[in-house]
């Protein structure tokens, strides 16, 4: 199983899905745009991973990499049709690169919120086995105004009405951090402006009611973040995940 992996900043990478993948004996190529790695060519890779970042899709002035890892993407998930999974940012460009619309937030969310699935997610190979309802992390000032063509929305909250899409059979993507581990909020703290934006949206005492709203969620998180992953597996890669395991 071979992954490459958008890492758009040092400290927002796959998180907990790290010990899945190294269960699997992934073999994973990172590019870390912000140290100006360059794209590799695709052919030979089975599965594209975009993580999250402090950037906005319609930031090319300030970070020129994105008009090419937009490309990137479209080529990988249309022209190569290979397993996508996104995350936040990742999940922003995926809807740029196939046609959708990303904007400002009209509500920004930042906390530990539940995750609403809808008749489509319930029915989705993406969620299945989870139940709706569910707690994940969210830091988000931009979204998904709208999505492209050919997408399902799969799962909502009230403040964004797109928290999950699949395209086709190998592509689906996610507002929400599922990705989260104990440690990622100490983590993010070291990107320039986190603590302001905390404190802004909780308070003095942002970082510790964060953290420790969390870890009392990170169980159920981290049980979600497994199923679908192994969710994923099986539906983005098919019979190479099978032979793999």
């Amino acid at each position: 199983m071979r992954i490459l992996v958008f890492q758009h900043t040092e400290t927002v990478h796959p998180g907990v899905f790290r010990d899945y993948l190294a269960g699997d004996g992934a073999d994973l190529t990172f590019v870390e745009f912000e140290k100006g790695a360059s794209i590799p060519a695709l052919e030979g890779f089975d599965a594209l991973w975009v993580m999250g970042g402090p950037m906005d899709v319609w930031e090319v002035d300030e970070h020129p990499w994105l008009e090419g890892e937009i490309a990137a993407i479209r080529e990988a998930v249309v022209t190569r049709g290979m397993g996508y999974f996104g995350l936040c940012l990742g999940h922003q460009l995926l809807a740029a690169a196939l046609g959708g619309k990303v904007g400002v937030a009209r509500t920004p969310e930042v906390g530990i919120l539940p995750i609403d699935l809808n008749g489509e997610g319930l029915q989705s190979p993406w969620f299945a086995g989870i139940e709706s309802g569910f707690h994940a992390l969210e830091w988000h000032y931009a979204e998904v105004v709208e999505p492209p063509q050919g997408a399902r929305i799969l799962a909502s909250t009230p403040a964004c009405p797109v928290q999950a899409m699949s395209w086709g059979e190998r592509a689906v993507s996610l507002q929400f951090h599922l990705e989260s581990t104990r440690d990622t909020i100490e983590e993010w703290r070291s990107i320039p402006g986190t603590d302001e934006l905390i404190v802004e949206a909780m308070g003095e005492n942002g970082a510790e009611i964060f953290t420790r709203a969390f870890n009392e969620r990170a169980d159920e998180a981290h049980a979600v973040a497994r199923k679908v992953y192994d969710n994923w597996k099986s539906a983005a890669l098919g019979e190479r995940a099978l032979a793999g395991a």
